[in-house]
């Protein structure tokens, strides 16, 4: 990402919590330096090849309508700029760690107040609707943004095969818990496995994409594989990877920045200039590959589709 040298990346400022928790922060300050002491000696971080050579395409994949007219980031910025802490905390890491990342017989589970508790296997998946490609903008809470090419299908069209009862309110997500393959997971800087949720009616949203690729090709291991949410009216970190549970409930459910750090990361995370990050403005982005910063659009720029879920709420109350 070209940034200016005068500006201080949101991801060398140490987190609340962690700088709280010394232990936490000795462990976080080893993980994200640019090299990394192993026994006696050094790894230092290369940047792994570009994908776009080797990654599977997606047969059939139809345009979609919904789709931004905007020009899409570059795959290899997409796959080498991430926030994906399961493989480390720098943006840089994922791209690296997981690139031995094994999805094989990835299956995810359905539970809790549904008339249906199933489990489906990938392929089944896949199979389910015409995957599409949906062009959306994404906006971190750091302050960068990109605009990605992703692939799949509304996720409303997976909820409702569930059944969920009446008294199901909420949906949470939680992603693979695998220490031995993710090994951000050998650290405490957040809780894991990493969970997320949503109000039934934000999950049934037709912009809410089930999420099995990006610019017509499999979903990169860095970029959440092989099956992720992307909610683009939302903070990045709502957008959960590698699922593997979604449980329907009735209270509203955990989410993990959000008990990490409550003060920072509310549960609705909507992307909102008008509120501020304690610790910076979110009233500008820069988009990866730019210089200059841009105004951030309310909702992320998805306001006429989105604001009527939050009609009669205090967005700056609940943020």
């Amino acid at each position: 990402m070209k940034v200016p040298p005068d500006d201080i990346p949101s991801f060398e400022i140490t987190p609340e919590k962690t700088y709280l928790d010394r232990r936490a922060f000795m462990t976080l300050a080893g993980s994200t330096g640019a090299a990394l002491a192993i026994g006696a000696g050094i790894r230092r971080w290369t940047r792994p090849p570009s994908l776009e050579s080797f990654l599977p395409a997606i047969p059939g994949v139809a345009k979609s309508a919904l789709s931004t007219n905007e020009a899409p980031t570059s795959l290899q910025d997409i796959t080498h700029y991430n926030n994906f802490y399961e493989f480390g905390t720098g943006k840089y890491e994922p791209a690296e760690l997981a690139q031995n990342f094994k999805t094989e017989g990835w299956k995810v589970s359905v539970e809790g107040l549904v008339s249906k508790p199933s489990v489906f296997d990938l392929d089944a998946i896949r199979k389910m609707q015409p995957l599409e490609e949906r062009i959306y903008r994404h906006r971190c809470v750091e302050g960068w943004s990109m605009v990605i090419p992703w692939v799949g299908f509304s996720l409303s069209e997976f909820i409702q095969r569930a059944q969920p009862l009446g008294s199901a309110k909420f949906v949470q997500f939680e992603t693979l818990l695998d220490p031995a393959q993710m090994p951000g997971q050998n650290h405490g800087v957040l809780g894991w496995p990493y969970v997320e949720g949503l109000r039934m009616d934000e999950a049934m949203h037709p912009l809410a994409l089930l999420c099995v690729g990006l610019y017509g090709k499999i979903l990169p291991n860095q970029d959440g594989a092989p099956i992720r949410i992307v909610l683009p009216w939302k903070y990045g970190f709502k957008s959960i990877k590698s699922i593997v549970k979604m449980r329907f409930v009735e209270e509203q459910p955990d989410a993990t920045w959000n008990l990490a750090a409550p003060r920072e990361y509310g549960f609705y995370s909507n992307v909102n200039p008008e509120v501020d990050h304690p610790r910076w403005s979110q009233s500008t982005e820069r988009r990866v590959g730019e210089f200059a910063k841009r105004n951030t659009l309310m909702f992320n720029g998805y306001a006429d589709q989105v604001a009527s879920l939050y009609t009669g709420m205090d967005l700056k109350k609940d943020f």
